[in-house]
């Protein structure tokens, strides 16, 4: 059984601009068109970074609706779809494939959690319910629950499952992921740190906070892997270290949104529980987007 593959490179885990007032439509139609233009290889709306948690029901339908209509087939993307309440994930899962997604993001359950078997359970009736594809989130640090490499292994078959979007950082179990899995699945890293030693073992690339502030470059760095230039691939991970470090020094969105909002593309507005980064680590984030030459 041969599965599509969504995208192969980057994705970016976009940022959704906010206000006072809502979702800053003028604003998200502009970062769309520059990571397109900027050469991303697709868009991951709604998702973590996206804040997606925070919208409503209405929001989250019209930010899928307006990011489909603005992307216009230019790129794949992908809805962040997932919930802890697996009927409202069928339901936005649906929304998300009638409007077009290439898609679906569904993380794991957070808060009531649940075991491998009702992960099995939930993942396969919302694949049954939906004409769009599948990628598995796995992001234990977020939602207290890890997919093991075995369940990965009990969903491989499933004609509409294709995809994991892997945050663990546990390398070693990747690694027996990969052995169980073959090519059932493709496999993106979920952080911007590991992505050439997950598309050294077979993955397809990353769904990217970095690619927020560096969509080309990011894409580059894939792109080298894949031409069979694994050095230089290696290079700009090891560059790009310290940003992505200073990326993820507070909870994601927080310094993205910060970075976004200093390069001009949004105002630095996150919602509660978020709150605006803290200064002395804005200034560290600030000075290393300007000796990248991301900030003049």
């Amino acid at each position: 059984m041969t599965k599509e593959t969504v995208f192969q490179g980057a994705a970016t885990a976009l940022v959704t601009p906010m206000n006072d007032s809502g979702v800053d439509y003028a604003a998200f139609g502009k970062l769309i068109d520059w990571q397109i233009d900027e050469g991303i290889d697709a868009l991951v709306i709604a998702g973590t970074s996206g804040e997606g948690s925070t919208l409503s029901d209405k929001e989250h339908r019209a930010v899928m609706t307006y990011a489909a209509e603005r992307i216009a087939g230019r790129v794949p993307w992908i809805a962040g779809t997932g919930s802890n309440d697996t009927a409202y994930a069928i339901s936005l899962s649906r929304c998300a494939c009638d409007l077009g997604a290439d898609g679906l993001l569904v993380v794991t359950p957070y808060y009531n959690k649940t075991t491998q078997n009702g992960l099995i359970r939930m993942f396969e009736t919302i694949a049954d319910s939906v004409t769009k594809p599948l990628i598995l989130y796995n992001v234990p640090s977020r939602t207290g629950i890890n997919i093991e490499p075995e369940t990965y292994a009990a969903l491989a078959d499933h004609p509409n499952i294709t995809g994991i979007k892997e945050a663990s950082g546990n390398l070693s179990k990747i690694v027996k992921t990969f052995s169980l899995i073959g090519d059932k699945l493709d496999l993106w890293s979920g952080n911007d740190d590991e992505v050439v030693p997950l598309m050294s073992l077979g993955g397809k690339g990353v769904i990217s906070v970095l690619s927020n502030v560096a969509p080309r470059q990011t894409s580059e760095m894939c792109k080298r892997f894949f031409r069979g230039d694994t050095a230089g691939a290696a290079r700009m991970q090891l560059d790009f270290l310290p940003l992505i470090n200073a990326l993820f020094c507070e909870v994601n969105p927080i310094p993205v949104k910060a970075a976004m909002a200093a390069m001009g593309f949004c105002e630095n507005y996150v919602r509660l529980p978020l709150v605006p980064m803290e200064k002395a680590y804005e200034e560290q984030l600030l000075s290393l987007l300007r000796s990248h030459g991301f900030l003049s």
